[in-house]
């Protein structure tokens, strides 16, 4: 069954607001990875405010869904969501990347509410997200683990011995997402690693591959739910998003991997992102 009408609206209007929340972040710390923020954060949506069980009052719960971003980089966008459910101070946001701040560019899961792992260092996330899914096997658990790579992130050998290993254990309570957005710091992925075919890789490592508009809460909603119940083969859901995105100037730029913005900018980036969401609702959320 898909989503209902009010339920698409009430995820579109909530990703619009937390796209804000990040421009807001990155105008109070002075700089941050926006571009690849911008280009997760519906996944990100999609699993913390419909999918995934969790308690905010309680973020030690033993049964909660786990969550590995292992584009840790991607943080300032993961923040902006803990701080709206409420893991965190919405407060806390204004201290983000400054000295002396819990919150930093990565976010350290010894120091931060609800981050389940720790992360940064590129192409170990899957590892971590697969020693989850494994321990819930072995504690006869039923929580479910997901994880988000960076497409820029899978030149990385350690990624493929994850998937590898994965494959090997049938870990189908663990759902895996790669953000396609087809730029990392140093450009196109295509010129600086090829990676396509992709999804055939993903294929070829065993694992059942979707690929989707990962910026379309229906096409997410339909490719979790076929993920949830696979019990064959692993999940893996490439998921084709655009860096920067609701931010016209941003959009498919790696220059905004990183970047710096002042308040004439944040304007900007603000204005922009109301023009990007009346679109999406003249579509009805497309």
């Amino acid at each position: 069954m898909g989503l209902s009408k009010e339920e698409l609206a009430r995820l579109e209007t909530k990703a619009h607001d937390l796209r804000h929340s990040i421009v807001n972040t990155v105008l109070f710390a002075g700089s941050g990875h926006i571009g690849g923020a911008l280009s997760a954060l519906d996944i990100m949506v999609m699993l913390y405010y419909h999918f995934m069980n969790h308690k905010p009052g309680d973020p030690h719960w033993e049964d909660r869904d786990r969550f590995v971003l292992s584009k840790g980089h991607a943080g300032i966008g993961f923040a902006s969501i803990l701080a709206d459910l409420g893991y965190i101070e919405k407060e806390q946001l204004k201290t983000f990347n400054l000295t002396g701040s819990k919150l930093g560019i990565h976010l350290d899961s010894n120091r931060i509410p609800g981050v389940d792992a720790s992360t940064g260092s590129l192409g170990h996330g899957l590892s971590i997200a697969l020693g989850m899914a494994l321990a819930a096997r072995q504690l006869k658990k039923n929580y479910r683990t997901f994880c988000i790579l960076g497409d820029g992130e899978c030149d990385e050998g350690s990624v493929w011995e994850a998937a590898m290993a994965i494959s090997h254990f049938r870990a189908t309570n663990l759902v895996t997402f790669i953000d396609r957005n087809q730029y990392m710091i140093d450009g196109n992925t295509e010129e600086v690693m090829k990676l396509e075919p992709f999804a055939e890789k993903w294929r070829a490592f065993g694992f059942d591959t979707l690929i989707i508009n990962g910026h379309s809460f229906n096409e997410l909603h339909t490719a979790i739910e076929h993920a949830l119940v696979a019990s064959e083969k692993p999940v893996a859901i490439v998921c084709n998003t655009v860096k920067g995105c609701g931010v016209n100037f941003m959009e498919g730029n790696y220059k905004w991997h990183y970047g710096a913005i002042n308040e004439d900018v944040a304007e900007q980036c603000h204005r922009s992102l109301d023009q990007y969401y009346e679109k999406r609702v003249q579509e009805k959320g497309a």
